[in-house]
């Protein structure tokens, strides 16, 4: 199903970006956890202190720590858990996620502390001025603080961003930002077929797609490194290869033509 952008659009006056913008309980927090003991109770602490925020939808990915009986001991009645019934991936975590969502807007936050929620206002201000359609907040165009930490592991996201923009004519910075924000309709119109981290170019080709006005800003960084629980590893960068070009228009062509029948 694709979502009618124009008349979307229309329904929404565009306002002047000079104009500040005063929090409002819009925002829909899609929190995929897969064992993460360590930070899941900060994480959510500091979410729910945001005034954007209206709920939060956690699912957990099959964890085999402590986060699951952490969540069931949190209290907040803004907070909503889902028990994925064994690990599937971030992925299938955010398609469940997102059909659970309510609010205006929906994020995705990752459950490890890299990403601040402090940063949800400044995602939020294209959105809520009538701009966009989808906020990244890139990693790469920020005087904010960010950790320093691998060389490699950054020249590999520009390369996947500098690829997935050829392949759906965008010129965006960091295309494997966890920090995507949505209008609710958009991302709910959106199947999510990739279960694992294929996510971020799959659903960055599938908007460009839907040619949403897609907007960028600059977000706080606090990598973490693979000791500290960090889980994405160099075969989903190769994936990603191979999403990009699977979900752009020249690999949604081909596999039309070679489907059985055709």
């Amino acid at each position: 199903m694709q979502v009618d952008t124009v008349a979307a659009r229309a329904l929404t006056p565009l306002a002047s970006a000079a104009v500040p913008v005063e929090p409002r309980r819009c925002l829909s927090v899609v929190v995929p956890c897969y064992n993460e003991e360590a930070t899941i109770v900060e994480l959510l602490d500091k979410v729910a202190e945001s005034p954007w925020v209206q709920e939060i939808v956690v699912v957990d990915d099959g964890s085999s720590d402590r986060s699951r009986e952490l969540l069931a001991a949190y209290e907040n009645p803004i907070v909503r858990v889902h028990l994925q019934p064994r690990n599937q991936g971030k992925g299938a975590a955010l398609r469940q996620g997102f059909a659970m969502v309510t609010g205006d807007y929906a994020v995705v936050q990752d459950a490890d502390l890299e990403y601040d929620p402090a940063d949800y206002g400044l995602l939020l201000e294209p959105l809520e001025h009538g701009r966009a359609d989808v906020v990244y907040g890139s990693r790469f165009q920020s005087g904010a603080p960010h950790r320093v930490l691998f060389f490699w592991h950054t020249v590999g996201n520009k390369l996947l961003t500098i690829f997935s923009n050829m392949m759906t004519d965008l010129n965006l910075t960091d295309m494997e930002t966890c920090y995507k924000v949505f209008r609710r309709e958009i991302i709910q119109s959106i199947e999510i077929e990739e279960d694992r981290f294929g996510f971020e170019p799959e659903v960055t080709a599938k908007v460009a797609a839907l040619r949403c006005r897609i907007y960028e800003v600059g977000v706080s960084y606090s990598g973490r490194t693979y000791a500290e629980g960090k889980k994405i590893g160099w075969k989903d960068g190769m994936r990603a290869v191979v999403c990009i070009a699977k979900y752009s228009p020249f690999g949604q062509r081909w596999l039309q033509r070679s489907r059985p029948g055709r």
